[in-house]
């Protein structure tokens, strides 16, 4: 049993009190209270007027009968255990007094309308074992009864246990239908958050592999450049040249533990990606691509020598921007413009990446693509934040999407 489940059958609460609708809530106290107020008097005055029991044992009988009616909302089987002792006792006077043979006899008409509703209590909040040990000591008990019976009702007899085993029933199963629409909708909350997980993950794998892409070639510069020095410079000292061949065996140590280090994300399915990296120059070109399958889009370069890590950042959210338009807005105008300017905050040049998209002409009834995993702004998010930049989205008023990206251009800001 877990600490949760421990603390509610120490601490009960009443049914449907987890609903969010405060008339559901509300419900079964509303249901219990009636029972209680109609069967409690109606009890009183059929025990001792039709069935002739004396006016306190017929009071009695019909308080122990009707007022657990109220704590069941919130134990119903402790109510159970007052109330069948109850209609068994009531039973068993009626066996001392001469009622009309028409009258119905265990179970008087009252006793049978609150065993039921108690047995519907009963079945939205026991188990299945619990349930069926009820309608057992309510089987025996009517048998029993019945084998004393002072006049011959037949089917009649046998009423509460009918009834009570179809109350039981429907509880027992409105509960087990609750209960697995809420671990549908745990499930479902779970799987969000593992397909945010797994796509955020998945985003961050990729950018290590990218970067393990530019470092590794630029590492491979620093050792080619130091390994030639002594070859393309004329005349260098011993001291100068011994610093050079430190640095190339030094660049070529920390590439080979960053290859050690990164070199497990590569696997066999990623050839594609062995290939080098877009970058801002190639931007034009997924632009065109796009606007010749999906509809007009509007491209403004920016001729500037930037960050291989920012021009793939910024390749990899106008890729993902473009996307997302081909998916929830087909056919819909779309302008991407590329610009540097200075950051208000920050001193160095930044490179702001804008899409925009307006409205699409026909409204699609869902997405293109229903295999997408919802989170591509997780990942633009992720790689702005790790090149130190700024990220905003959001829907315009017309129905269309902007996506704003700054990156900075400084080697201070990618730090």
């Amino acid at each position: 049993m877990t600490p949760a489940q421990s603390a509610r059958r120490e601490h009960p609460r009443a049914l449907f009190a987890e609903n969010s609708r405060a008339w559901v809530r509300l419900l079964p106290w509303g249901v219990a209270f009636v029972l209680c107020v109609a069967l409690l008097p109606t009890a009183i005055v059929v025990l001792g007027n039709d069935y002739g029991l004396n006016g306190g044992v017929a009071a009695g009988l019909a308080v122990a009968q009707a007022a657990p009616l109220l704590l069941a909302v919130v134990r119903p089987l402790q109510a159970w255990y007052v109330v069948f002792a109850a209609d068994v006792a009531g039973a068993v006077a009626l066996l001392a007094v001469d009622f009309p043979e028409r009258l119905l006899w265990p179970f008087p008409p009252m006793g049978i309308v609150g065993y039921v509703g108690l047995c519907l209590a009963l079945g939205l909040r026991e188990r299945r074992r619990t349930l069926l040990l009820v309608w057992l000591a309510t089987a025996v008990a009517n048998v029993t009864l019945d084998i004393f019976a002072p006049h011959d009702d037949g089917a009649r007899g046998l009423l509460l246990t009918i009834l009570g085993g179809v109350a039981l029933l429907l509880g027992g199963v409105l509960k087990e239908r609750s209960e697995a629409q809420r671990r549908l909708a745990e499930q479902e909350t779970i799987s969000e958050a593992e397909r945010g997980r797994r796509t955020l993950l998945e985003e961050r794998a990729r950018i290590a592999r990218e970067l393990h892409d530019v470092v590794a070639h630029h590492m491979s510069v620093i050792t080619v450049q130091a390994n030639s020095a002594e070859y393309r410079i004329e005349r260098l000292s011993p001291v100068v040249r011994d610093e050079f061949t430190s640095i190339a065996a030094t660049a070529r140590e920390s590439l080979g533990e960053m290859r050690r280090l990164l070199g497990v994300l590569r696997n066999e399915e990623a050839q594609g990606e062995l290939a080098p990296q877009p970058g801002l120059a190639h931007i034009g070109q997924l632009v065109e691509a796009t606007a010749r399958v999906r509809g007009p889009v509007e491209f403004t370069p920016c001729d500037v020598d930037v960050p291989e890590a920012v021009g793939l950042s910024a390749y990899r959210i106008v890729q993902e921007a473009l996307s997302n338009v081909v998916r929830h807005a087909p056919g819909a105008r779309t302008q991407v413009s590329l610009s540097v300017s200075e950051h208000d905050d920050r001193q160095g040049a930044w490179l702001t990446v804008l899409v925009v998209n307006g409205p699409p002409p026909v409204r699609p009834d869902g997405p293109l693509e229903a295999s997408g995993t919802g989170h591509g702004l997780v990942g633009m998010r992720e790689r702005v934040r790790l090149v130190g930049g700024t990220l905003d989205v959001g829907p315009l008023a017309d129905g269309g999407f902007r996506v704003a990206a700054g990156l900075p251009l400084s080697d201070k800001d990618l730090m």
